[in-house]
């Protein structure tokens, strides 16, 4: 009979709470969490048990941050995840926040691709800070995601995409984001995806100006891997223009399904 306990067995002792874990092994933790979820200190642990032990606070190592991940998403999910490369063009709106999401989780490794610097005008919606105005795009998203998760492979390149270099370019990941702003390179990346890239992943993005219904951004298939995000209706002009809160409920919905495609639940 064992516990796992931050992934190291431990001999499971019936009645054995997690306070008594941490009196044995991390005297300093004050977050219990056992199968993904937290729970109270005087939880009584069962045989087989998965259990992470955790000091609020504390900045953790590397080795440490992909404890916390394997506590939250739990192991089998986050060896799928921490194994797993995706490609994002475009580090708009949609982009950066779709990085961050993916940062966030974990992703093993991210190759980021954009040609443009940061704008006054892109803060509205995007994944970037004042003081970072000026920077080439692909820095400066890398330093904020850095911030986030420190432990990360990232990769970027400065460059004008085409519907050419796009096969090249990502031939390596298995889910690739299409987060382009025009609608002309929008269709050229599905055209890769559906004509190219067979077998890769892809999620794009149609159809998220203004600030219509929530609801009427869905996620549908155009075939298998393939993925389109929006209400496939709504484009950037007078009048209705770009906005953080719609564009970033159809970042979070794309990078979910890049999330379930790795996953292989789509």
């Amino acid at each position: 009979m064992m516990l796992q306990v931050n992934e190291q067995p431990y001999r499971f002792q019936p009645g054995v709470r997690a306070l008594d874990l941490a009196a044995e092994i991390k005297p300093d933790a004050d977050v219990f969490i056992v199968n993904g979820f937290p729970v109270g200190a005087e939880t009584i642990l069962a045989d087989g048990d998965c259990c992470w032990l955790i000091r609020k606070g504390e900045r953790p190592a590397a080795d440490e941050m992909e404890r916390l991940l394997y506590a939250r998403h739990t192991p089998g999910v986050h060896a799928r995840i921490k194994s797993s490369f995706v490609g994002i063009m475009g580090l708009g709106g949609l982009g950066s926040v779709v990085a961050v999401s993916l940062a966030r989780i974990g992703i093993g490794r991210l190759l980021l691709a954009d040609f443009d610097v940061v704008e006054p005008s892109n803060l509205n919606r995007q994944q970037y800070l004042v003081s970072q105005v000026g920077m080439r795009k692909v820095d400066a998203l890398k330093e904020n995601l850095a911030q986030i998760n420190p432990y990360l492979d990232v990769s970027s390149i400065n460059v004008v995409l085409t519907e050419q270099s796009i096969p090249e370019i990502f031939r390596d990941v298995d889910v690739l984001a299409e987060c382009f702003d025009s609608a002309e390179m929008k269709a050229a990346a599905l055209r890769c995806a559906l004509t190219r890239m067979s077998g890769k992943g892809f999620v794009g993005v149609s159809g998220v100006a203004g600030y219509e219904e929530n609801d009427l951004i869905t996620t549908r298939k155009i075939r298998s891997g393939v993925y389109l995000v929006g209400d496939g209706e709504t484009a950037a002009g007078p009048g209705q223009g770009l906005m953080a809160p719609r564009v970033g409920i159809a970042a979070n919905c794309q990078a979910n399904q890049i999330l379930r495609i790795l996953l292989g639940k789509a």
